[in-house]
């Protein structure tokens, strides 16, 4: 395959392949994170959020196995690789949490809603990525460089990693670790008896670790054989958002790459999706006060994940499944922040716009 597309078009389709599901999983298994967050705090179910959970804990368990299968390695990773800053993670949580609350959704989510038509969803993911882009390579470039400088961690030192640290001190096996940690995660989503006999819910959580898996997998097999030394990646949805408009525009001039595939991806899948589903229709927004505080939500969303280096899949599901030091602390942030922001939209102690 590498011989026939090259290295950057394999993993595009590396990343539409996962891409596909995750839109699937949106539109047909209602997996989203903010949706789990609200139905949590005002809606009285959990079910949303033990999906997300079980994919966590699928996650996990399958990366380390991957790992003691030879077929990944965890170092290899960007949230492993970087020096963990955990002001960044909770300020970049905090600002990406609550920025999802004002524009109704996260990256991934807006992703979705456009493959079913909501051309509001097409406005924030535009802003979303822009933002992005702005903070990690535009006018903001030097802030976020003076305060929260990205250092790569030494291969000689021991990585920012949750299984990598236990491992360190009891000097078990790190795949063990990893994946005793992730089943035990998965036994906590399946404390439930009501949500252990859900097979719609089960089936849909799996789906999402099936994507973040083969991502990595399939990005960590691209960067060792192939010739291009690309970085092994996974899903992420606020950058990349970022990169994919970089290309669409610019696209005889750059490579794809694997973030333009898991875009793509996405709104094809929610599209299918909501074929299947009968819910897709157009849709404008009316109200020029609601547009204003989902365009100023997806601005904070965009300068909060590339602080946080990751949004609610990024470091909710990718970063976590190498059980990064990251991912659990930006992950309660971007609660946190969610849960602010959806108590000021939904009980209204001040005004947002």
């Amino acid at each position: 395959m590498l011989d026939f597309l090259g290295d950057d078009w394999t993993m595009a389709l590396v990343g539409l392949v996962g891409g596909l599901m995750l839109g699937l999983a949106a539109r047909l298994g209602r997996f989203c994170t903010l949706g789990a967050i609200e139905d949590l705090l005002y809606g009285g179910s959990a079910r949303r959020m033990r999906m997300w959970i079980l994919a966590i804990g699928l996650s996990v368990l399958g990366a380390f196995a991957l790992m003691q299968a030879g077929l990944f390695e965890t170092r290899a990773s960007y949230y492993l690789s970087i020096r963990w800053m955990p002001v960044a993670s909770v300020l970049g949580g905090l600002m990406f949490g609550y920025g999802m609350a004002l524009a109704g959704n996260c990256g991934y989510g807006c992703i979705a809603r456009l493959g079913g038509g909501d051309m509001r969803a097409f406005v924030i993911v535009l802003v979303l990525g822009v933002s992005a882009w702005f903070t990690l390579a535009g006018p903001l470039a030097w802030m976020r460089n003076a305060t929260f400088l990205q250092q790569e961690v030494p291969t000689t030192d021991l990585p920012p990693g949750i299984a990598h640290w236990l491992g360190e001190i009891t000097g078990l096996s790190v795949p063990l670790i990893g994946m005793v940690i992730g089943a035990l995660i998965v036994l906590g989503a399946l404390s439930s008896r009501t949500f252990a006999t859900d097979l719609r819910a089960l089936f849909w959580s799996g789906v999402v670790a099936l994507a973040i898996l083969t991502g990595w997998a399939g990005s960590y097999w691209i960067s060792t054989t192939g010739f291009e030394n690309l970085q092994t990646v996974s899903h992420s949805f606020s950058a990349p958002v970022g990169e994919t408009l970089l290309y669409v525009m610019m696209g005889s001039a750059r490579a794809p790459s694997f973030a333009v595939g898991s875009v793509t991806g996405v709104a094809l899948g929610a599209f299918a999706g909501s074929l299947l589903k009968g819910h897709f229709r157009w849709e404008a927004c009316e109200d020029p006060r609601e547009l204003r505080r989902q365009i100023i939500g997806a601005a904070i969303m965009g300068v909060g994940a590339v602080l946080a280096l990751g949004c609610t899949v990024g470091q909710g599901l990718s970063a976590f499944s190498v059980l990064a030091f990251s991912a659990p602390v930006t992950f309660a942030a971007i609660f946190a922040g969610a849960a602010l922001g959806l108590r000021q939209l939904i009980e209204g102690f001040g005004r947002v716009a």
